[in-house]
């Protein structure tokens, strides 16, 4: 299978066909050497990019699943308990909170549309009509905008929060497959894998500008906090190509490893890793100069990692590899690997709260598909059963 065939197939898991594509690469899906107890079987593009947002009332993490029968389902953190679950659709795929924390995002890449949650009652407002097979979506800092790509129609689609109402689809490079917005909301950059480039959107007019050409199959982007440089993982090349945002252009691409798929960059903006299945590979941004790699030699846990968090402090990455069903820490100070955090099978999608106390990983193939870290122990205990399997969380603050 391509890599990114899974795009063409809305009904899918694809989740469960990257993990296939690891198999079929001959690595083993495995269960961690230690179980939690009470996971029954036990022994995550953006991930999507965990999201948090203001909130004046608790922490909430909101986690969204399904395979038909979509759900979001909203944990109280300080307890751990579940509040409700949400119907949004099919098949939730990605999912944003504004960062005013009035209403959450909910794409359906299966139904092709967006539910708006109201945080406040936890019940959906909304259902927007958006492209065709929708599978990214960022808001622009001011909570005013929300923008939504969509593969099969190769368009974003702009949705005003006030109305919850969509505006003209703008039309882009091939199946955009991510979408981050500077922090002054100025531009959007859509990341197409389909046609190696990105697109990057006048937000105040919501016009499409001159697309910029990186390497073969771009699936995730990242900009840094100044708002300088975007950084763009393609997958089909194995490297992260740097774009000045200033001007548009790209600085000498990196190689990093098979199929990098996500990114987090450090809240000081000085190191961004970068995840390519069993290696991370830090890159100074200053100097655009990628550190040694932490490979599967350095760091075990990682044969297949799908999804990076970062600390709110800056000095810890945790990494979810969804074949050994663990979480790898890395110290940013040293760039080396900490013991690894025995979480259950298949974990994908990972979050963290805005105090760093804990970070919420979801599992594809446990019974009790959603677990926190204590992140002061480093211990996980299961949560709760999410229906369906975790496929976006975020939380807000």
């Amino acid at each position: 299978m391509p890599a990114g065939s899974e795009r063409g197939w809305p009904a899918v898991n694809k989740n469960l066909v990257r993990m296939l594509r690891a198999a079929a690469a001959g690595i083993a899906l495995t269960a961690p050497s230690v179980a939690l107890p009470g996971a029954a079987g036990a022994a995550d593009r953006a991930s999507r990019v965990p999201t948090s947002a203001a909130s004046s009332g608790p922490v909430i993490a909101y986690v969204a699943g399904g395979f038909g029968r979509g759900a979001v389902t909203a944990v109280q953190t300080a307890t751990n308990t579940r509040l409700t679950s949400i119907a949004v659709g099919s098949h939730p795929e990605a999912m944003a909170i504004t960062p005013d924390g009035k209403a959450i995002y909910v794409l359906d890449s299966g139904g092709n549309h967006v539910t708006a949650i109201g945080p406040a009652t936890n019940t959906a407002l909304a259902s927007i009509r958006v492209g065709e097979n929708p599978n990214a979506i960022a808001v622009t800092p001011d909570s005013r905008t929300v923008y939504v790509a969509s593969c099969h129609s190769g368009t974003v689609t702009p949705i005003r929060t006030a109305t919850n109402t969509a505006l003209k689809a703008i039309k882009v490079a091939p199946c955009p497959d991510a979408i981050a917005i500077t922090p002054d909301g100025k531009t959007a950059y859509v990341a197409s894998r389909g046609g190696s480039r990105v697109t990057p959107i006048r937000t105040a007019t919501n016009t499409a500008l001159k697309a910029i050409r990186v390497g073969s199959g771009p699936s995730a982007i990242a900009i840094t906090p100044n708002g300088k440089k975007a950084y763009v993982a393609n997958c089909h090349s194995g490297t992260v190509t740097p774009i000045r945002t200033a001007t548009g252009t790209t600085l000498k691409a990196m190689t990093v490893g098979a199929c990098p798929e996500a990114i987090a960059i450090t809240p000081d903006g000085e190191t961004a890793y970068i995840v390519a299945r069993h290696i991370v590979t830090p890159i100074a941004t200053a100097t655009n100069t990628a550190g040694t790699p932490i490979n599967a030699h350095q760091m075990i846990a990682v044969s297949y990692a799908q999804s990076i968090v970062i600390s709110p402090d800056g000095k810890i990455a945790y990494v979810a590899d969804a074949v050994t069903g663990q979480v790898t820490r890395i110290s940013t100070a040293t760039n080396t690997a900490l013991k690894a955090i025995p979480v259950g099978l298949g974990p994908d999608v990972i979050a963290i709260t805005p105090d760093g106390k804990t970070v919420y990983v979801g599992l594809q193939l446990s019974h009790h598909n959603l677990v926190a870290i204590d992140t002061a122990t480093s211990t996980a205990v299961p949560v709760l059963t999410i229906r369906g399997t975790p496929h976006a969380i975020a939380i807000t603050r």
